[in-house]
Parts: structure tokens; C-alpha cells; sequence
């Protein structure tokens, strides 16, 4: 399989090299590290290859994973088949002790004893069935094949002769009648031990890597997806909660792509990430190379003067440059957006205009030094900014997240009050819970449907998760003139989980106003 999780892995161990000096050979870290299953039992693992998932999260809590065993039965433990037999609580439960560990027959322990007594792998059954009803290792093996392609009429043909199999072995129709109805389970979908423990171990690899160096790792994560918001979004909250800092794309500190902060002293505990560069709207490989050659060359830009001064012709196009503003990638000089951006297009005009001068050969009237054209006087940047919801609404624009800040900061507790669930909580609900949500719109289109009523669909995002919101023509009568790009709402409606993306059909909106 090609997996974008080689590739984090890859751009970690550089990301590392080049931050700290270390060289880490991912395949020779220590499988008993008790930090990474810390992580592991914490249900710490978002973007955990394999084991993000709420549900997932949940069941390592429970399971509490001690050895790469674990990590491995977690693999295939959490899939329709083990879990059709309950199989995922059950190991969870004994391994812990809360449930004794029992045998379908004594004969079964040797067979069954390193899994608690549970058939979570395909080779379980192989040996279930040689040892029970007397299959040869080829028949073994054609059973394994129809778990193996959820072909249910080719395990009706099975089931006959595993029961006559084991009443010729001498342990009973019964005891077969049993021991199939749970092998049956297995033909919605069920691993195989080889590659439960191929997954597992890129898994713990990248388990390792999050619990030992989580600012490379997470650096790595966002930049492989950087064009899926969904997914950024979910890994720049998990950032905030351990307590990392994404910044804006700072123009002195930021490269192409995400990558942590090192200061002169080095990576610092509790570092932050920059934006990548590239990521900004409007803004392309091709000019974040230009500025990033003038910078490293000639080093860090004094302010946004010097920028204009230095770089090429081409990195001073209007609009990639009002994008920079927008995304932020200038406020370390400590300029106001707005400000910024009202005066830029003026400085840049001004610095092209002497620029031609200069490779013309006039003299400007104020002369001009050895490196070429210099401001002697220059354009005043206003200090007016934006109010927060403007700026926030460019920043997105550009970027695509909230980042420097959130419209919802600091209302987490009264939305909480007024609210069932956040959305992270609702997609793990069953398929038609009826909940009320609250967070930001974003996205919001309305059109006509095809009787000439009008509907309407946006995502509803709040600090960890989003959701694609469905609006109908009845409720949209009543609720529509509510609906606004970057509003706060509240929405009350039901979970629709029956298409391959979960979506949220709205009934009722009201605008949230913070108490």
C-alpha cells in the first residue's frame, strides 16, 4: 500500500535531523517503550495511523495496551467481524482482568492462550479448524478465504462440513454448531495476524514518534494535509490541546511547508509551529522559493520595507502579496492588517517605480546608495486593524483555518451549556440522533431546488471537528435569514450517517449571543 503515514514518517526523522542533530533509525526504536503506550492507554492518538478514530480511542482506554501485541490485536480487533462477536470488549475486559479468561474447550488454550481465548485473526480459525474438525492445512486454508472474501454462500457450503468434521474428531456437532455461528462473524471482515502486526508496527512507529518528538511529528502531519482542511483541522486542534502553538505564517520564520520554531537556543520545550508558506492562498511553490533564496541568502527581513526592497519583481504581485497580509505573514513586525494593506500597494508601486529608475539609469532626487534605490521617505502604515471576526474571516480565506485565533474562544463554556454535543461527540453517535450542535458557518450556499424553493448547505465548525450542514426548503423559510458565513449558531437537527460522509440536517437556528 502506498501510505501518505511512510511519508510523515520520512519527513519527521528530517524534520528531527535538522532540528535537533539526531539520527533515528524508526526501525530499530524499542518496542517496550513505556511512554508510547502511555500515549497509547491515554487513547492519545490522533493522527496515529490506525488508531484515531473516537471509537478506536475509546477501546485503547479500555484496553490499556501494554506490548506491541496489544497494538497489533487492536488492529484487527477493531473490524465487523471480531466486533460482531464482541470480541474487542471481551479482550479489552480480560486482558484487564474484568472478565476471566475462558476456552470454548481446554483443548483450545494452546491455541488460543496469548488472545485471552478470542479468535481475532484469520489464522485463529485455520487452527480452530485443523484442531477441532480435523481440517487438512488446505482446508484450513479455503476457509480463511471465504472470511477472507465475506462470500457468505461459500461459508454455507463450509459450515456442513466443519460440524461433520467435528463430530469425526470426537468433539461433537454441538461444540461445531457453536464454534461456526462465531467463525460465521468472521466473513464480514477479519485480518490476518501478518497483517495485523504490519499495520500494528507502523502504528507504534508513529505512536513513537508523537510521544517522544511531537512538535516534528505534528509539523510532518500538517504538512501531508495541507490541501484537506478537514483534516488540518482536526490535527491544529490537536495541537492546541498538547499544548503546542501554531503560528501564522510568519515571512522571517516560516518555510514552504509547517515546521517548528527553532530559535537561536534551539527547539524549545513547548515549541510552536509556523505555517508553511506555501499553504497560502494566492501564493505559490514558485514564489515562497523566491522569498525563502532572498532570505536565507541576505537573512531576515527588517520590516515590510525591506521586503519590498529585496525581493523579486515577481513575489510583488498584488494579490500574492494582499494574501501574505491577510494570512498574517507580516505581523511580527508588528503592523495592523488593515494598515498594512491599505498601505502596501503604494510601497510596492513606489519601490517598482524606483526600481525601473534605477536600471534606467536616472538618479532619483534624493540619490541614492551602493545596494541601489533607498526610501527617504516613506509611505506611513496606519495603525487601524480589523475587528476580530473581519480578521479572522481573511485569515481563513487565505489559510483555509482559523489560526492566530478562533470566533469561538473563549465561549467554549456557554455553547457547552446550550448544546448536547460537540460535533466530534455527534459523529459518534448512531445514524438519526436527534442533538443540537453549536459552532462558526463557513461555506454557506444557497441555491434553488429544482420546485423553486430555496435550500441551503454550509460546514459548521467548532474548536475540534466540522460537519456538512443540510438546510431544507421548510426550515429554511423560517430559519434562513439566520444563515451567514463566520456566524455563531446554534442548530438543532438530526445525524444522517448513511452516506460515506456524515451529514447534519438541520430543523431548527438560532444565533448564538455568548452568556
Amino acid at each position: 500500500l502506498g501510505l501518505r503515514n511512510l511519508d510523515v514518517i520520512t519527513d519527521t526523522l528530517k524534520i528531527i535531523k535538522e532540528v535537533r542533530g539526531e539520527t533515528i533509525d524508526i526501525d530499530q526504536v524499542p518496542m517496550d517503550d513505556s511512554q508510547t503506550y502511555e500515549l497509547l492507554s491515554a487513547g492519545e492518538s490522533i493522527g496515529v495511523f490506525q488508531l484515531e478514530s473516537a471509537p478506536m480511542r475509546s477501546l485503547m482506554r479500555s484496553l490499556a495496551p501494554s506490548s506491541f501485541e496489544d497494538v497489533a490485536a487492536l488492529v484487527a480487533l477493531y473490524r465487523p467481524g471480531p466486533m460482531s462477536a464482541n470480541m474487542h470488549n471481551d479482550y479489552a475486559d480480560r486482558k484487564n482482568k474484568r472478565q476471566p479468561v475462558t476456552y470454548f474447550h481446554d483443548d483450545a488454550e494452546e491455541i488460543l492462550g496469548n488472545t485471552y481465548g478470542l479468535m481475532i485473526y484469520q489464522e485463529s480459525v485455520m487452527r480452530v479448524a485443523q484442531k477441532f474438525a480435523g481440517y487438512s492445512l488446505e482446508q484450513a486454508d479455503n476457509l480463511r478465504k471465504a472470511c477472507g472474501k465475506k462470500v457468505r454462500e461459500l461459508m454455507a457450503q463450509e459450515k456442513e462440513k466443519f460440524v461433520q468434521g467435528c463430530e469425526e474428531t470426537g468433539y461433537g456437532g454441538a461444540l461445531g454448531e457453536d464454534l461456526f455461528a462465531i467463525i460465521e462473524g468472521f466473513a464480514d471482515y477479519a485480518f490476518n495476524k501478518s497483517h495485523s502486526y504490519g499495520y500494528g508496527y507502523i502504528a507504534y512507529q508513529i505512536a513513537y514518534l508523537k510521544a517522544h518528538y511531537p512538535v516534528e511529528y505534528l509539523s510532518a502531519l500538517l504538512t501531508s494535509v495541507k490541501t484537506n482542511l478537514d483534516k488540518a483541522a482536526i490535527y491544529l486542534n490537536e495541537c492546541r490541546s498538547m499544548n503546542i502553538e501554531v503560528s501564522v505564517p510568519d515571512i522571517n520564520l516560516a518555510r514552504s511547508d509547517f515546521y517548528p520554531v527553532v530559535r537561536e537556543k534551539g527547539l524549545e520545550n513547548g515549541a510552536q509551529i509556523t505555517f508553511g508558506l506555501s499553504a497560502v492562498r494566492n501564493v505559490g511553490e514558485n514564489l515562497v522559493g523566491r522569498i525563502l533564496e532572498e532570505r536565507d541568502t541576505n537573512g531576515p527581513f527588517l520590516d515590510f520595507y525591506d521586503f519590498a526592497e529585496r525581493c523579486d519583481s515577481t513575489v510583488l504581485n498584488k494579490r500574492s502579496v494582499e494574501s501574505l497580509i491577510k494570512a498574517g505573514a507580516f505581523d511580527s513586525f508588528g503592523y495592523p492588517r488593515q494598515g498594512l494593506l491599505a498601505a502596501s500597494e503604494s510601497i510596492i508601486d513606489h519601490t517598482l517605480a524606483r526600481r525601473r529608475e534605477h536600471e534606467m539609469g536616472v538618479m532619483s532626487l534624493f540619490g541614492e546608495s551602493e545596494e541601489g534605490p533607498v526610501f527617504d521617505e516613506r509611505e506611513t502604515i496606519s495603525e487601524i486593524e480589523f475587528d476580530k471576526m473581519t480578521r479572522l474571516a481573511f485569515e481563513k480565506e487565505m489559510l483555509g483555518l482559523y489560526i492566530s485565533d478562533h470566533p469561538l474562544q473563549g465561549t467554549q463554556s456557554s455553547l457547552g451549556r446550550r448544546t448536547d454535543t460537540d460535533i466530534t461527540g455527534l459523529l459518534e453517535e448512531e445514524e438519526g440522533a436527534f442533538r443540537t450542535i453549536g459552532g462558526v458557518i463557513s461555506g454557506l450556499d444557497k441555491r434553488w431546488t429544482r420546485a423553486g424553493k430555496l435550500m441551503a448547505s454550509f460546514h459548521l465548525e467548532d474548536l475540534a471537528s466540522s460537519i456538512e450542514v443540510m438546510i431544507f426548503p421548510k426550515t429554511m423559510e423560517e430559519h434562513g435569514h439566520k444563515l451567514e458565513d463566520d456566524q455563531i449558531v446554534l442548530i438543532k437537527g438530526r445525524l444522517n450517517d448513511r452516506e460515506d460522509t456524515p451529514k447534519f440536517f438541520g430543523q431548527e437556528v438560532e444565533v448564538f449571543v455568548p452568556s
